[in-house]
């Protein structure tokens, strides 16, 4: 399956193609795997996320699917790249891993149906849906800060085209530990269901991205950590955890929470522990 990047090379965002431990790019220049700067495989005009799609994770919110997925927006400014430091905010506590599978849009789409949308799709990546659990009491909703802040939108290493997305495995790693083991045939709604859905009304372009939901057991993690998301056949995302520079101004805005809806959430829906849990101090 070919499988193509976007690094930084000799200065300039280059699309290079993979090579056994080697990247090629158009006009012949090499570099090795390990020795690229990686950028996120597309440039996307729009980045939408589904909130729950795998069974798994259904089960482990005690929940159940609606009848139709829903979806939430990750603005492009929350793009990050493969080996990328994922930064969590002074002063918050709860910032989540979620490894995905990620749908990289092909060609313009609008009313398509779900028996056509592998035509539109250029291929897909590895993405890590990371959400700041800090500010779910009040953006719950959109997810806009939850899911939107700057860094929290990894994706990479490469975009794989010819992918065929069934019976894959996806696991996230902590620092080698496996934390998330998953299938795509989990998931309720598959990824040309996912196209056709978003571009009944929306636009979809070449380069936007749609990621497609996380399986059960996403937690928090700590500054410091490593966390990798591996899925069948298109490679490995890796990122790293640090601690922002800054704490979040307290001058304006609302202000991270550690809420039963916070906590309850972060540490996957254990909603039984309402009212009994002590509370944060």
């Amino acid at each position: 399956m070919p499988e193509y990047r976007r690094i930084l090379l000799d200065g300039a965002a280059t699309q290079v193609r993979r090579e056994g431990d080697e990247l090629v790019s158009a006009d012949g220049r090499v570099v090795g795997v390990d020795d690229a700067v990686h950028l996120p495989p597309s440039v996307p005009s729009k980045i939408v996320a589904v909130h729950l799609n795998h069974r798994s994770r259904v089960e482990e919110f005690m929940t159940s699917l609606p009848p139709a997925p829903t979806y939430f927006h990750k603005p492009t400014s929350s793009l990050n790249g493969h080996k990328g430091a994922i930064v969590r905010p002074e002063r918050c506590k709860y910032l989540n891993y979620e490894g995905e599978v990620a749908i990289v849009i092909g060609r313009t789409a609008r009313g398509i149906s779900p028996e056509e949308a592998g035509d539109y799709i250029a291929g897909y990546t590895v993405g890590n849906d990371y959400g700041l659990h800090d500010f779910r009491d009040t953006d719950a909703g959109s997810m806009l800060r939850v899911k939107g802040s700057d860094t929290l939108c990894p994706l990479g290493p490469g975009l794989v085209t010819d992918w065929d997305f069934h019976g894959k495995r996806l696991r996230t790693y902590v620092n080698g530990t496996v934390v998330q083991d998953g299938s795509t045939d989990e998931m309720e709604w598959d990824m040309h269901y996912l196209v056709a859905d978003i571009a009944r009304t929306i636009t979809l372009y070449p380069g936007d991205v749609l990621l497609s939901g996380t399986p059960a057991n996403s937690r928090p993690v700590q500054p410091g950590d490593v966390v990798e998301v591996e899925v069948e056949g298109l490679g490995t995302l890796t990122n790293h955890i640090v601690q922002g520079p800054a704490p979040i101004r307290d001058d304006c805005g609302a202000q991270p929470t550690e809420s039963e809806e916070v906590i309850s959430t972060t540490f996957g829906g254990d909603w039984e522990f309402r009212g009994i849990r002590a509370p944060k101090r």
